[in-house]
């Protein structure tokens, strides 16, 4: 089934066709600025910008960074306030004309992942991060997604996961890549800690460099980059909407 997906991100949106039987993009992925300040309405108009540039007329999944529960967006921090407890895929789905199915971004991809990437078939605990303005994480047990874990806020030496080691963090205060991994080690030793998962996988910006940083990163399970690179929250997300309307 073809859908499209939609990656909603602190600093861009993403989206293309995605081909949900494959898990391949149907056409080039397009990229737009997230406006500043990210409100509802104008994250909103980026969405319609993607779909209208794909003449886009069936249903639209998308990805957002925070927690989702029945359509509606509970959290912000990568983005603006006005979208906590917003019935989020009413306005997108408004704005659009299109059926829009929401899920968070991190959740989207990991369902990428283990259905057509690096953690396919993986019965064992699996932690997908993503990592890019923020630090989204996902897991899976047997296969069976936790939802909603928002794990980039965790608290390390005062502050929030993703505030020490998201790739912003990295760019703003010009980390190389042994100092980033440094600081992404502590958080690595924290989720070890509380899920002692069997399988990382990195997603996001970061994970088109892995060879950059890989043998830097120390933690008690493999670490491997996402096979589907930024690409995994576009390919989740259109899964995800293909779950909605079959049910």
């Amino acid at each position: 089934m073809a859908i499209l997906g939609i990656d909603i991100g602190g600093s861009g949106i993403k989206g293309a066709p995605v081909d949900t039987n494959t898990g391949t993009l149907l056409a080039e992925r397009i990229r737009v600025e997230t406006p500043q300040p990210a409100t509802p309405e104008a994250v909103a108009n980026g969405v319609v910008e993607i779909a209208r540039h794909f003449k886009w007329e069936g249903s639209i999944g998308c990805g957002y960074p925070g927690v989702v529960k029945h359509g509606r967006t509970l959290s912000a921090a990568n983005v603006d306030a006005g979208w906590v407890n917003l019935d989020a895929e009413h306005l997108l789905t408004q704005k659009t004309g299109c059926r829009v199915t929401l899920i968070n971004d991190a959740d989207a991809a990991g369902l990428a992942e283990m259905r057509f990437g690096a953690g396919m078939n993986n019965p064992n605990p699996v932690m997908m991060l993503t990592i890019g303005t923020g630090i989204g994480a996902a897991l899976f047990v047997n296969g069976h997604l936790v939802p909603n874990l928002e794990l980039g806020h965790l608290i390390i030496r005062g502050k929030d996961a993703e505030d020490r080691a998201s790739d912003r963090i990295r760019l703003e205060k010009e980390l190389n890549w042994r100092q980033w991994a440094k600081r992404f080690n502590e958080y690595l030793a924290y989720l070890d800690l509380l899920f002692s998962p069997d399988l990382y996988i990195l997603g996001g910006g970061v994970s088109k460099r892995f060879d950059k940083y890989k043998e830097f990163l120390q933690a008690n399970a493999e670490i491997v980059p996402a096979k589907m690179l930024n690409e995994a929250g576009i390919i989740g997300a259109a899964m995800n909407a293909v779950e909605h309307e079959t049910h």
